[in-house]
């Protein structure tokens, strides 16, 4: 069994990881004991479905999430 780096994801890449895989594909997978969660509160805001289908593209291209990429352009636009 080949070892391999730890990588952090958030809930959502797991999620979207898991939608495409199954646990047992791994061969090593184990059982985690202590888990860390950085749980932060959120507010929501409703978007356009026309305009969240082109985030929705432009995350892809950049290998991101669309919370993630929201939140920047958000960032960058608020200071």
């Amino acid at each position: 069994m080949k070892k391999s780096k730890s990588k952090s994801m958030t809930i959502l890449e797991a999620s979207d990881y898991f939608d495409e895989h199954d646990l047992f594909e791994r061969e090593e997978a184990v059982e985690v004991k202590n888990i860390k969660f950085d749980v932060s509160k959120k507010q929501y805001v409703g978007v356009d479905s026309a305009l969240f289908e082109k985030i929705r593209s432009k995350a892809k291209k950049l290998h991101m999430n669309e919370d993630a990429l929201i939140n920047a352009w958000l960032k960058e636009k608020a200071g």
